[in-house]
């Protein structure tokens, strides 16, 4: 099988699905992208993105004009041309923490209902472990020809996920079968990283383990930073004198509000259940967890400690998604803190560059929404910065000051300069930043 003949199916339209399909596409692979919201393949066809990620919208149109690339809502029709096909739906928690693979698993019944050849059922999805095995017995209840099934976890960052697909640290693949493992690795053979070949075990818990580990490194930190703040110290300096230490690295050692967004606190909650159903308590995990959540309201804290009673008060917001160069809203800390200061009586206005619309439909019109930094903080009692997008960091604070009616900003991921914000009058406090030189 050659590289450019290969026809790859990807199911799910989300994230993670729809940037695979339209890589995958980009570097000569015929694609089909499934999903069974019709709406959403009908703004894919009509060449609309549902989400925003820098570049993917350039890419999807090129794959698309070259024929590379469809949208489709009919698995049985697309499933019996494929190579591969790869699983790329949702696993949202459920209350106790445990991923729900009711998508998953009504998927792999599909694939059997459709298959007509061999085909490598690959998934991308992070699922528990026993996922893959459990994918392997319903296509063998539906279907009784050849096929393989491999576990290869993403690893894409929103914000950066064209990158980390084209570039990756490294590509885990999990399988029983020689005949998948030789296929994916073929598939994969002008990738220039380190490929870990595992079984299906392994390779479920790899996705799992590695980001239970990055949410542990920006919980420490957090800690980290709270006892910076009781003893006079720096964090910002700290983690950098830490980071040149090889085996810690500068990776994730920033201080502030803590992690959201729709993968660290489901799967950090996900392998805390499942610790818990092998018997073993995860204590640690269960401190990053509590760690986490607290470290949001502590800060809420400073702002109490700033203004005293929030009734009335104006506070403008900059930044809505969990992370920049997103729209993504999904467990963003910034929503929880908006919505706390609405309970406690602040009057809120808001800006980010690309989440507004999505921030809206959870927000709805309890906030005042702006279209520029600037307007967001005119008239303000107080200015939060809640995400850290680069837009902010190059504002004209001069301009900014004259517009706050009281010069104070609170900065909950530790972005500003705050010698230049002193010398412009404006109180600046910050996270963690004690003495410094």
């Amino acid at each position: 099988m050659e590289i450019d003949a290969v026809k790859i199916a990807v199911i799910g339209a989300g994230y993670v699905g729809l940037v695979n399909a339209a890589c995958y596409a980009s570097i000569g692979n015929e694609v089909v992208c499934i999903d069974n919201d019709q709406d959403k393949i009908e703004m894919l066809n009509a060449g609309q993105v549902p989400f925003y990620e820098s570049g993917l919208s350039e890419i999807i149109a090129k794959s698309k004009a070259d024929g590379l690339l469809k949208f489709s809502t009919s698995i049985n029709a697309e499933i019996s041309k494929a190579d591969f096909v790869f699983i790329c739906v949702g696993t949202p928690p459920k209350e106790n923490g445990q991923a729900n693979l009711d998508y998953v698993l009504r998927v792999a019944e599909e694939i059997g209902k459709s298959a007509k050849k061999y085909l490598l059922v690959v998934t991308k999805s992070t699922v528990p472990v026993g996922t893959a095995q459990k994918i392997k017995k319903i296509i063998c209840q539906n279907y009784s020809g050849e096929f393989d099934i491999a576990s290869c976890p993403e690893f894409l960052r929103e914000g950066s996920a064209l990158n980390d697909f084209m570039n990756p640290d490294r590509i885990i693949i999990g399988t029983e079968s020689e005949r998948a493992r030789l296929l994916i690795l073929r598939l994969y053979e002008k990738t220039n990283c380190p490929k870990v070949l595992c079984s299906l075990e392994t390779s479920e818990m790899i996705k799992y383990a590695s980001n239970a580990f990055l949410a542990t490194k920006i919980s420490f930190i957090n800690e980290i930073a709270n006892v910076c703040e009781n003893v006079g110290a720096d964090v910002e300096l700290v983690a950098e004198g830490m980071g040149f230490d090889k085996r810690i690295g500068q990776s994730f050692l920033k201080a502030g509000l803590g992690y959201g967004g729709s993968c660290f606190p489901k799967d950090v909650r996900a392998l805390h259940y499942i610790a818990s159903q092998s018997g073993y308590s995860f204590q640690l995990l269960q401190s990053v967890l509590e760690v986490n959540a607290r470290q949001r309201w502590l800060f809420y804290k400073k702002i109490e400690e700033a203004l005293g009673s929030l009734e009335n008060k104006t506070i403008g917001i900059w930044g809505l998604s969990f992370k920049p160069e997103t729209d993504d809203v999904r467990e963003s800390i910034a929503i929880d803190i908006i919505g706390k200061l609405i309970e406690d009586g602040a009057k809120v206005k808001v800006y980010d560059p690309e989440a507004m619309k999505n921030a809206q439909n959870i927000l709805g019109d309890k906030v005042q929404y702006c279209f520029t930094a600037a307007y967001a903080a005119d008239g303000v009692d107080c200015l939060l910065l809640l995400t850290d997008w680069n837009e902010f960091k190059q504002i004209n604070f001069e301009s900014i000051r004259n517009k706050m009616t009281n010069a104070l900003i609170i900065d909950g991921r530790n972005s500003l300069d705050s010698r230049i914000l002193e010398r412009l009058g404006i109180k600046y406090i910050s996270i963690g930043r004690g003495a410094s030189i």
